[in-house]
C-alpha cells in the first residue's frame, strides 16, 4: 500500500485555482526533468542534449504563462499542490532510473510525458461540469499537444541526418562496450572454463548429483569472480566503457549462465542421458558465442568458430581424459 494514498485529493475536488497551481508545478517539474536529461546526455549526445534544453525552455514559457494567468485571476500567492498530492494523476518515473536505460529510452520517456499530460487534461476536461474549468483544462491539453509538435520540430532542427547517424553510432558503441563485450567475455569464460571440472567430475564419479553440485559451484563462483573483476578493473571514466556496475553484472551473470548451461542436464538421474544432453548444450553454447562475436564484434564467423569451438573441444577433452583416468 502506498503511504498516504488515502490522503490524496481527487482531481474533481480541486478548485480552478488549484488546477492552475497543479499545472504550474507540473510544468516546473517537467522542465527540471528535461534539463536533467540534457545534462546526462551532453557529453556523448550533444545534439540530443540541445533538444532537451529547448524543450525545457518551452516548459518554462508555458509555466510563466500559467503564472501570469494565475496572477491575473487569483493573485500572486500560488497554492502548494503537486501531482503526487492528487489521486490518479500521472506520475513521472525517477530520473535516475530512466537516464541509465539509454538514449532511446530517454526519448521514449519524454514523448510519454507529453502524451500522459495531454490525455489526463483531456479526460479531466470531459468530466468537468463547469464551463470555465472545462476551457482551462482544454487549453492545457492543447498546450501539451503543442509540446509534442514542438518537440518534433526541435528534433528536426537539431538532429540532422549526420547528427542522428553519429549519435546512433555512439549509442551502439556504448552498448557494445558496456553490455556485449563484458557479457561475451563472461559467457566464454563460463562456458569454456567450467567444461573441464564438470566433465572430469562426471566421468570420474558417474554421479549426476555430484556433477551438478560441482557445476553449480564452479558456475556461481566463476560468475562472482568475473563480476567483481570486471567492475573493479575499470571505472569507465577514461576508457568510455560505461558503468562498472553494469559491466560487472553483465559479465557475472553471463559467466554463471555459461556454466549452468551444461551443469543443469545433470539434474537428470541417468548418467548417459544427462551427459549427451550436456554435450549438445556445450555445442550450442560454443556456436552461440561464435555468432555473437561475428554479429557484434565484427569477427569473421569462420575464425570465431575455429577459435571458440577448437578451444572448447580441447578443454572438454581435457576434462574427459582426466575424469576417465
Amino acid at each position: 500500500m502506498i503511504p498516504g494514498h488515502f490522503h490524496r485529493r481527487r482531481f474533481a475536488d480541486l478548485s480552478e485555482q488549484e488546477v492552475l497551481a497543479l499545472a504550474i508545478s507540473s510544468e516546473e517539474d517537467d522542465a527540471r526533468i528535461y534539463r536533467s536529461y540534457a545534462e546526462k546526455l551532453r557529453a556523448d549526445y550533444p545534439d540530443t542534449a540541445k533538444v532537451f534544453d529547448d524543450m525545457a525552455l518551452e516548459e518554462d514559457s508555458h509555466r510563466q504563462a500559467l503564472i501570469d494567468q494565475h496572477d491575473t485571476r487569483f493573485g500572486p500567492v500560488i497554492p502548494l499542490i503537486r501531482r503526487e498530492h492528487i489521486a490518479g494523476f500521472h506520475a513521472r518515473r525517477p530520473v535516475w532510473l530512466i537516464e541509465n536505460l539509454g538514449l532511446d529510452r530517454i526519448r521514449q520517456e519524454a514523448a510519454m510525458m507529453e502524451r500522459d499530460a495531454e490525455q489526463f487534461y483531456l479526460k479531466a476536461a470531459g468530466q468537468s461540469t463547469d464551463a470555465a474549468t472545462r476551457k482551462l483544462l482544454g487549453d492545457l491539453a492543447a498546450a501539451e499537444a503543442g509540446h509534442q509538435t514542438r518537440a518534433g520540430d526541435l528534433t528536426e532542427s537539431h538532429l540532422n541526418h549526420d547528427a542522428q547517424a553519429q549519435e546512433a553510432e555512439t549509442a551502439n558503441r556504448k552498448f557494445i562496450l558496456t553490455w556485449v563485450q563484458p557479457g561475451l567475455a563472461g559467457l566464454m569464460d563460463g562456458s569454456v572454463s567450467t567444461l573441464a571440472p564438470i566433465f572430469a567430475t562426471a566421468f570420474a564419479t558417474q554421479d549426476t548429483w555430484t556433477t551438478f553440485l560441482v557445476g553449480l559451484a564452479a558456475s556461481v563462483g566463476a560468475g562472482i569472480s568475473m563480476g567483481f573483476t570486471e567492475a573493479a578493473s575499470d571505472d569507465g571514466e577514461l576508457s568510455g566503457r560505461g558503468s562498472p556496475v553494469k559491466r560487472g553484472f553483465a559479465s557475472g551473470i553471463m559467466t554463471t549462465v555459461g556454466g549452468l548451461g551444461h551443469a543443469l542436464p545433470y539434474l537428470i538421474t541417468d548418467f548417459w542421458t544427462a551427459t549427451i544432453i550436456a554435450i549438445i548444450v556445450v555445442f550450442i553454447e560454443l556456436w552461440a558465442i561464435a555468432w555473437i562475436q561475428n554479429r557484434f564484434m565484427q569477427t569473421p564467423f569462420f575464425r570465431a568458430a575455429m577459435q571458440v569451438v577448437l578451444g572448447g573441444a580441447l578443454v572438454f577433452a581435457t576434462g574427459v581424459i582426466i575424469g576417465s583416468g
